[in-house]
């Protein structure tokens, strides 16, 4: 009885063990194989590492290994409208209305169409990259319709527009390499804004041409001012100079003439006085009114109510040293 109870136990014991087993290998066996289908990349990893990158069809791998799966096919999005809930396109004002080189505003909507690159870059180089590629298309395509009038933009310039955005994105996505390519950017609409937009704008750049106006102005104005005071002070310096040179020369000639006179009176100094008594007194006298007096007469006369002439009608000759 023992025995029989002994034997149950191991053969219970053999089940138990050898349903872990089965099950062992099943999660082994189910984790060990995939499948790609055509439409996607395999990344596979192992400690985080990127070990393969696998296309379509059944494939091993260990159990410690991770797949992830990226969809391999063309995306498209809508920049500058958004999709309503009954279908029809809603204008995007951030992201729709643009300006031309022409300074004027235009609502223009694009359909980008891209897909992944490197499934490797796509999942590993940037957090967000549909979101960056997007940050991408909008920028080239402020920079390349900003280069076009408004007529160019609504007709004859789309496809060139088109192709210049397409091909700075290109340009710039290999350069970031988030694993993400353009296949191809349309315009799908472009018309005028409403009229509060095309209001606000001209508001704006009515202040804008006031703004430039004023600075013209102060800039004419400078230049008008700058220059004549530069020549005012110009001729004030001139003028200055010219002072300074002639007082300068007038009193080296009031030196040589001093000097001339002194070697004069050094040699005869009695003549020398009179001269230059005479010269003085001849410089003097015409120009004064001489009247003469005892000191007593209560009334003066002037001596040339009686001359006629002045004093110039007779000389008054004093002695020398008086």
């Amino acid at each position: 009885m023992k025995t029989d109870t002994k034997n149950a136990i191991a053969k219970g014991a053999g089940r138990v063990l050898a349903a872990i087993v089965i099950i062992i290998v099943l999660i082994f066996f189910f984790r060990s194989f995939y499948s790609v289908n055509e439409q996607k990349n395999a990344v596979v990893t192992q400690f985080g590492r990127v070990v393969k990158v696998n296309t379509a069809g059944f494939y091993f791998k260990v159990p410690w290994q991770s797949v992830h799966k990226v969809d391999m096919t063309t995306h498209g999005t809508g920049i500058g409208y958004v999709i309503g809930g009954n279908g029809q396109n809603i204008t995007d004002t951030d992201n729709g209305i643009m300006i031309t080189s022409d300074f004027n505003l235009l609502n223009i909507d694009f359909y980008l169409e891209y897909r992944v690159s490197d499934p490797v870059a796509y999942l590993y180089n940037s957090e967000d990259p549909e979101a960056i590629l997007a940050n991408i298309a909008l920028a080239n395509i402020r920079t390349v319709v900003s280069n076009y009038t408004v007529d160019e933009a609504m007709t004859t310039g789309k496809s060139q527009i088109q192709a210049d955005i397409k091909e700075g994105m290109l340009r710039e996505l290999a350069s970031r390499d988030i694993g993400l390519t353009v296949l191809n950017i349309t315009i799908q609409d472009s018309a005028p804004p409403t009229g509060d937009i095309i209001a606000a704008f001209k508001s704006v750049e009515t202040a804008k041409q006031g703004a430039d106006t004023a600075m013209n102005n102060a800039y004419q104005y400078q230049n008008e001012k700058i220059p004549a005071a530069e020549a005012e002070a110009d001729a004030i310096i001139q003028q200055a100079s010219a002072k300074k040179e002639a007082r300068i020369a007038e009193a080296e000639g009031q030196v040589a003439r001093f000097n001339e006179t002194y070697k004069e009176y050094q040699k005869y100094p009695l003549i020398t006085k009179r001269r230059m008594f005479y010269e003085k007194m001849e410089e003097i006298l015409p120009g004064l009114k001489v009247i003469i007096t005892d000191g007593s007469t209560q009334t003066m006369l002037p001596l040339e109510s009686f001359s006629g002439t002045g004093f110039s009608t007779g000389v008054y000759t004093p002695t020398v040293g008086e």
